[in-house]
């Protein structure tokens, strides 16, 4: 069995993987990190091995390996390489997130179908918006940094003090501050993935986007087909990297 970890910006996410799938997940603040051999990890059996990524920082990583302390195990922390999984890594050396490249992985395999392999953007929507495409050779071309909904619905905020914007809702024609705010950051998202799939349209007119993270319900209805929202992104590229 294999536990795969992904220490993202607030949260961690984990799963325990078994020879025919996933057996088990998990979703924890950083707070409670420090619970874990405590409540979720109780009764886990002892992994074979632990493999991760961390975006966290120095400070997260320390509390997840003292988690690990009463099975003896070490995790192995992924880092992004020149090539792997098929994909071809022409980011910056040093500049990528661990967590962006295992979510590259990821969809790299889900972009196979009975046709061959198809060019996606990957779109990591959480506190920040990362949005990477992958051309169907297999290069990761280029990737895009925004805010989060929430920074920018904040910003908008500090910038208009006397709005009020918060509790607003997606409207197609919204007729409120707040409902102005909300449905203006997700537009902005949605054009800004849009865009990405421009780039890569003469690559594959039906280039997929795989989104993920805190966001990607509240994003994923607005954009055009074909989308697929998938919860645990990057822990199926630590998965498909350690096996």
């Amino acid at each position: 069995m294999i536990l795969c970890i992904d220490v993202g910006g607030s949260r961690m996410k984990w799963g325990l993987a078994g020879p025919h799938g996933w057996l088990q997940h998990g979703d924890i603040a950083h707070a409670q990190i420090g619970t874990l051999t405590l409540r979720d990890w109780q009764n886990l059996p002892r992994p074979s091995r632990v493999v991760g990524v961390n975006s966290a920082g120095e400070a997260q990583r320390v509390r997840v390996e003292g988690q690990l302390a009463r099975w003896r195990s070490r995790v192995h922390w992924i880092k992004p390489v020149a090539k792997a999984g098929g994909v071809i890594n022409e980011y910056l050396q040093g500049e990528l997130a661990p967590d962006r490249w295992a979510s590259l992985i990821a969809a790299r395999r889900r972009a196979r179908d009975g046709e061959g392999v198809h060019a996606c953007v990957v779109v990591n929507a959480g506190r920040s918006i990362t949005i990477d495409t992958l051309l169907a050779d297999g290069r990761f071309s280029a990737g895009v940094m925004m805010p989060g909904l929430r920074a920018m619905l904040s910003a908008l905020q500090n910038a208009l003090p006397q709005s009020h914007i918060d509790g607003g809702q997606w409207q197609s024609s919204p007729v409120n501050d707040a409902d102005g705010a909300a449905t203006g950051v997700v537009r902005a998202v949605c054009g800004a993935i849009e865009s990405s799939r421009a780039t890569i349209a003469d690559a594959d007119v039906a280039a997929r986007c795989f989104i993920g993270g805190g966001a990607a319900s509240e994003i994923a209805p607005h954009l055009a087909p074909p989308v697929v929202v998938v919860d645990n992104l990057v822990l199926e590229g630590v998965l498909a990297l350690a096996e």
